[in-house]
C-alpha cells in the first residue's frame, strides 16, 4: 500500500462515519459502500479526491475524501478529512412509523383495526397528493 492510500473500512471508521471498524467491514461486504461508483470491498483503497457513497441507518451519505487518516480522530479533525455532499436527512416525522403496536399488546381490537385503516388511508392519500403536486 502506498503512502497516499488507506483501506476504505479503516477510513470510514477513522472519520467517524461508522461507529466500529467491524460495522464498516460489514457494510462493505453487504454492498452498502461504493467508491467512485464501484462496489467496494473492505480492502479497497481510497485516496484524496475519491467519492464514497455509504448507505447506513436509512439514508445515503456522499463524501469526498480530503485527507487520509489511519487512526480514529476527533470529530473536529474528522470534519476536515472529508467534504460532505449528502442530501439533508429526512424530517423526524417521516422516520416515525405509523401504526406500531407495543410488543405483547395482543391482537388489535376492532376499534384499533379501524384506526389503523384510517391512518393507512390518510397516509396513502398524502402520498397520492404529493405525486400530483410534483407533476
Amino acid at each position: 500500500m502506498t503512502e497516499g492510500t488507506v483501506r476504505v473500512d479503516l477510513w470510514l471508521w477513522s472519520v467517524r462515519l461508522l461507529k466500529t471498524r467491524s460495522m464498516a467491514t460489514t457494510a462493505c461486504r453487504a454492498g452498502h459502500v461504493r467508491v467512485n461508483d464501484e462496489r467496494a470491498k473492505p480492502a479497497t483503497t481510497v485516496r484524496p479526491g475519491d467519492e464514497i457513497r455509504l448507505r447506513h441507518d436509512g439514508r445515503e451519505r456522499i463524501v469526498i475524501v480530503q485527507r487520509i487518516v489511519r487512526k480514529r480522530v476527533g470529530a473536529s479533525v474528522a470534519a476536515e478529512c472529508l467534504i460532505d455532499k449528502s442530501p439533508p436527512p429526512p424530517p423526524r416525522e417521516a422516520l416515525i412509523p405509523i401504526g406500531r403496536r407495543d410488543r405483547g399488546a395482543g391482537r388489535p381490537t376492532k376499534r384499533d383495526r379501524r384506526e389503523l385503516d384510517r391512518l393507512r388511508a390518510l397516509d396513502q392519500s398524502r402520498a397520492a397528493h404529493n405525486l400530483t403536486e410534483d407533476e
